[in-house]
This record gives C-alpha cells, sequence and structure tokens, in this order.
C-alpha cells in the first residue's frame, strides 16, 4: 500500500499553491472559498542521500530523482477541499473532505501565518485573526468525524463485546480500517486513557470523544505549515510557541515563494533546487525589473529570514512523522542495475521495521510470494525473509519466478 500524505486547512489559506509547489502540480488558485472541490492527487519528493555516492557509480533513476547525488523520493499528495467549521456535521464540504482523509498517512496543515482569513476562510485583514483557532478546530472535525463513525454502530459493538466475549479492539478496527486505522492504534489509544475494555457499554460519551481523539492523533500524525510567513507580523509569528506547546512541529512557510522559485528556474531563469536555502541567477537580462524585485524580496523576506520556503522541510518533517526508511531494489547486486540495465532505478519508502520479504512484495506480488533470499548489495551477504531492512539499504531479492 502507498503511503499517502493529506494536504489540508481552511479556504483561502495557500493549500492548493502549497500542493502545486511541492508537487509541480497545477491545482486552480484563487482568493474564494472552496476553489479546490475535487481532491487534487499528486506526488511529493523527500530527499535522502543517493548510494551513487557510496558506490562512486552514475545512476539512472526511474521512480524518482538524483540531483547532485540527492536522491527525491516520491510520495503520494491529496490536496483536498478546505474545511469550514462544523464540517463533521456536513456543513460546506465537509463530508467530501472528511471522505477525502480517509487514506492519509499524515497530515500538513496549511495555518495562515498572517492572520489573514476568517474561520471560514475569507480575507479579514492580516493580523485580525488568532491561527492557533484553526489548529484546535481542525483537530475537532475530525475527531468528531472519527467518533461519528463509532458511534453508528456503537450499541452492536458493545453487545458483541460483552455478550459474545468478541475483542473491542478488534471489533473497532473492523469498524475504522477504511480510515486507515489499525488494531494497534485503537490498542494504544484504549491503554493511554485506561478505558475498561470489558464493560465499553459503560464508556461515557465524553469517553468515546477522547477515545477518537487519540486514535487521531496516533494514527493521523499532524505537523502544521505555518504559511505565507513573509507578510505575518511579529505578534502573528509569535504565536507558533502557543501551536508548538500544544504538540506539534511548526514550520514557517511561503509557498507563493517556492512555487515562484520552481517555475523561474524551470525557465531557466535561476538555479534552484528545492530545499535549498538560496538561488542563482542565470539570466539577469531576461528578467524584468519586477520580476528581479520579486526575486530579491523572496531572498530576504523568506530565504534569509527562514533559512528555506519550507515546503521541502514539510514534507521531509511528515516522512520523519511517519517513521520511514528509503530502500532500494536492485537485481544484480554487483553492477546494482535491474532487467533494463538502470543503475539504482527505484527507491521505495518502506515502514521502519520492514523486512526482505516485505520489500519483495513491494516490488512485485510474485517476488514477495516465491522469494527465497536476498543479498545485501553493500555486504554482499545473504539475508533471510524476515531480515529488517535499514535506512539506505541496496537490496537484490532472489525469488522462484
Amino acid at each position: 500500500m502507498t503511503m499517502q500524505i493529506g494536504i489540508v486547512g481552511k479556504p483561502n489559506v495557500g493549500k492548493s499553491t502549497f500542493f502545486n509547489a511541492a508537487t509541480n502540480a497545477n491545482a486552480e488558485i484563487a482568493n474564494y472559498p472552496f476553489t479546490t472541490i475535487d481532491a487534487n492527487h499528486g506526488v511529493m519528493y523527500v530527499r535522502r542521500p543517493c548510494p551513487c555516492r557510496d558506490f562512486n557509480v552514475t545512476c539512472t533513476p526511474h521512480n524518482s530523482r538524483c540531483i547532485n547525488g540527492i536522491r527525491y523520493v516520491p510520495i503520494d499528495a491529496i490536496d483536498v477541499a478546505g474545511l469550514v467549521p462544523d464540517a463533521f456535521k456536513g456543513r460546506g464540504l465537509g463530508n467530501k473532505f472528511l471522505d477525502d482523509l480517509r487514506q492519509a498517512d499524515a497530515l500538513i496543515h496549511i495555518v495562515d501565518a498572517s492572520g489573514g482569513t476568517d474561520a471560514e476562510g475569507n480575507p479579514c485583514g492580516i493580523g485580525n485573526y488568532d491561527p492557533t483557532n484553526d489548529v484546535v478546530f481542525l483537530e475537532k472535525e475530525i475527531t468528531y468525524w472519527m467518533k461519528g463513525i463509532i458511534k453508528k454502530s456503537w450499541e452492536s459493538i458493545a453487545r458483541k463485546c460483552e455478550l459474545e466475549g468478541k475483542n473491542i479492539e478488534k471489533l473497532l478496527a473492523e469498524k475504522l480500517t477504511g480510515l486507515g486505522i489499525k488494531e494497534e492504534h485503537i490498542h494504544n489509544a484504549i491503554r493511554e486513557i485506561g478505558l475498561s475494555i470489558d464493560h465499553p457499554s459503560k464508556w461515557s460519551d465524553e469517553e468515546l470523544f477522547n477515545l477518537s481523539d487519540i486514535i487521531r492523533k496516533i494514527s493521523k500524525p499532524m505537523l502544521i505549515a505555518y504559511n505565507k510567513c513573509d507578510i505575518a507580523p511579529d505578534e502573528m509569528m509569535a504565536k507558533m510557541d502557543d501551536i508548538k506547546n500544544m504538540g506539534y512541529r511548526v514550520i514557517p512557510t511561503s509557498a507563493e515563494a517556492e512555487l515562484a522559485l520552481v517555475h523561474a528556474a524551470e525557465k531557466g531563469l535561476i538555479k534552484y533546487t528545492p530545499g535549498e536555502k538560496d538561488f542563482t541567477i542565470l539570466k539577469e537580462s531576461e528578467l524584468t525589473e519586477k520580476q528581479l524585485k520579486a526575486l530579491d524580496y523572496i531572498k530576504t523576506h523568506v530565504l534569509d529570514k527562514y533559512g528555506s520556503t519550507g515546503i521541502q522541510r514539510c514534507i521531509e518533517e511528515a516522512v520523519s512523522m511517519l517513521d520511514l526508511i528509503v530502500v532500494y531494489p536492485v537485481e544484480d547486486e554487483n553492477h546494482l542495475t535491474d532487467k533494463q540495465g538502470r543503475v539504482l532505478p527505484d527507491a521505495y519508502l518502506m515502514p521502519r521495521g520492514s523486512t526482505a520479504r516485505d520489500l519483495a512484495y513491494k516490488v512485485h506480488t510474485d517476488l514477495g510470494e516465491h522469494f527465497i533470499r536476498a543479498i545485501d548489495a553493500r555486504t554482499h551477504r545473504v539475508i533471510g525473509a524476515d531480515h529488517e531492512l535499514k535506512d539506505g539499504d541496496v537490496i537484490s531479492i532472489i525469488a522462484d519466478v
């Protein structure tokens, strides 16, 4: 199953701009609520040192990119409709928003750091709205949504547990499996709250809400992209500390700046690599005065001040929250090639703790089902099906196919 990161937030905070900058897609961008109605799907890239450096070879990537020895590994992204208060009741595009988030493994919540959009996503003037409200409200919406799904069949679930001896964690996992929620998530949530698994019918409505809230935190980890940081007043930027105290990683971002740099680089006007702290102007004579001023603004108000536009850092942090590693499967461990002769062609994101057999299944079902052994290309040692992979491993899989 492919990992997916959801780009979420209320309307008009720069979600689609962030999505376009992160994926180089072309989602519609406009300054009014509900521009995004249908979810946009794209691919973002997380950076890792490419093994081509270690092996002193020139790689020919297939499912990823290599720029100056840095591998950009793909991960799916989804940009969903803007969320407004009481979305869990179906208000706005709430039902669609929440349904689109079902399979997201982690969330990047885009928040307007400038305080210039109200709770509904309408412009209200910079500094007139507290961005911390958005964090609280999104938490509540997703938690109430999860609780509503549980409540629909709660009496039946509790009865099966108490009268038929069914496992409450297993029953809840079956009910929530469509949300990407696992039995271990529910087990950990129940244990954290200290609920009695023998008498779930006695759980109060508040306890069900708290259970849903913990399940949300465990199953949908979220970081905050504090967007429009270049126009945010100091008092709004200071609220980053309040959000950090709520337990979140907060990253100052400027999606507009990143998108401008990416487009300028595509046209060959500047040299810029996503995530870098600077750029180089290549064709100054082809830039207008307005464009030069814009680039100077980005350098002084974003890159020099915050070290980057923050977009790539958000992607890296999201992958870090999911505790993923990157593994490189090859067919020939000596030449590091696949059947087509491509060198270090593919890079896969895998959950930490994945085994050699897990990688085989990731490459192709037949490889997993007919797995014989694998070879670590770095050590040339034979490894078994249950061998736990490490970040950066280059692995050749041998199967009876």
